[in-house]
């Protein structure tokens, strides 16, 4: 029998990247929904694949969502639907808070329909300004501020009540900055991947020494794929991210040297908010997931670069 799983937000970078990976197993038979305010139909499986199926619906729109819950009875859900980035986040503070009506609709129904765990990406962001580093899941404390960040910390504490009362079980993904192939170029190391190799000025908000540490798409899929079929960190948080830290000036200085680019680095003013100084996570949780090494950044680059200038 067919494991039924149902990827939220499956046109976007991390959850096509999942679907994508998911339907290469012919015993998945996976049901993506995406209301493609920020996703794209490219980003789905290709047709090769016949175990999927593509639904546009919005999950905070409970009659969007409930009667294909109750029709599939789906085994797994992936709830990755959501409004992101930095910038977008700003500017829509209401749009995101209506994704707590997501959650609330994704675990009534997965409560009502079977479904054996829930996995929600939640964020980084919900440590607010780390107050120390790295940034441990269990210790850790949350300093959400941001509307964004206070919705991913709302969510988590959905799950860990819906677990408490209905038994419902979860993992909690705690993503960080996570690219690749298929990531929008409005997140960095796209948008700078595409300026270097357009020989276009690379902009860098404040003084380009704020740190982050930057996860490639196949580490993070392993990993969350893994913990699915092995049945690994069941009611439990987990950061998906890398321990190694770049300064957003590296990471430019990076990308030109590997484009062979001339673009040049101009800085503007600061971002008013959201833009914290520091972002590294304590990753044992994963690295015990995953057991093997992570791809370099300069590797997970060139991989994006190669892909991205096929596509040009």
């Amino acid at each position: 029998m067919k494991r039924k799983i149902l990827v939220t937000g499956g046109a976007g970078n991390v959850g096509g990247s999942l679907a994508r990976r998911l339907v290469e197993n012919e015993d998945n038979f996976v049901v993506i929904i995406d209301n493609l305010l920020t996703g794209s139909i490219d980003k789905l499986p290709k047709d090769d694949y016949k175990n999927w199926k593509f639904i546009n619906a919005n999950v905070n729109i409970i009659s969007d969502i409930s009667e294909i819950m109750t029709s599939f009875s789906f085994d797994y859900v992936y709830h990755y639907a959501a409004v992101v980035g930095v910038q977008r986040t700003l500017e829509n503070p209401r749009m995101v808070l209506d994704d707590i009506e997501g959650i609330k609709n994704i675990l009534d129904l997965s409560k009502n329909t079977g479904v054996t765990r829930v996995f929600f990406s939640s964020s980084s962001e919900v440590y607010g300004e780390p107050v120390e580093i790295p940034q441990v899941e269990d210790t850790t404390p949350l300093n959400s501020r941001l509307p964004y960040a206070i919705v991913k910390n709302v969510s988590e504490a959905f799950c860990r009540s819906y677990f408490q009362e209905f038994g419902l079980h979860y993992t909690i993904f705690r993503f960080f900055n996570t690219y690749g192939p298929l990531q929008s170029d409005d997140f960095v190391v796209t948008k700078f991947i595409n300026l270097a190799l357009k020989n276009n000025d690379i902009t860098i908000y404040g003084d380009g020494l704020q740190t982050r540490t930057f996860c490639f798409i196949e580490d993070n899929i392993d990993t969350t794929i893994k913990i699915m079929e092995e049945d690994l960190c069941i009611n439990s948080t987990v950061n998906i991210g890398s321990e190694i830290t770049v300064t957003m000036e590296e990471l430019a200085d990076m990308i030109i040297n590997i484009a062979g680019s001339n673009s040049n680095k101009i800085y503007l003013p600061p971002l008013k908010e959201g833009d914290m100084r520091r972002r590294k996570p304590d990753i044992k949780k994963m690295k015990k997931v995953l057991n093997r090494e992570l791809v370099t950044l300069e590797s997970g680059i060139v991989r994006t670069m190669d892909y991205i200038k096929r596509n040009l």
